[in-house]
């Protein structure tokens, strides 16, 4: 049997990681603990603090708290928009 603790802390190690490695204008989705559950943002990292990211989202700029990350990851370029129909 895996130690679920043990297994959630290496993710948020490696998500911290992912978050102080990345270069403002990646792109990436950060899942943080929101409540009684969790919440994702995905869009460009514009902004990094000691204590906080931001993200320029679809709806706008959410700042994230590093003490809330649980998981996040380098995601590609959105698909290019299609050609109108015909």
């Amino acid at each position: 049997m895996g130690d679920g603790a043990g297994q959630e802390a290496i993710a948020r190690a490696l998500a911290l990681a992912v978050l102080r490695d990345a270069a403002i204008g990646d792109r990436l989705v950060v899942r943080a603990l929101d409540g009684a559950g969790a919440r994702d943002a995905l869009g460009t990292l514009v902004g990094r603090t000691d204590s906080s990211v931001r993200v320029d989202t679809r709806r706008g700029l959410v700042d994230v708290a590093l003490a809330d990350v649980v998981a996040a990851k380098p995601v590609p370029p959105p698909p290019a928009p299609r050609p109108p129909r015909r």
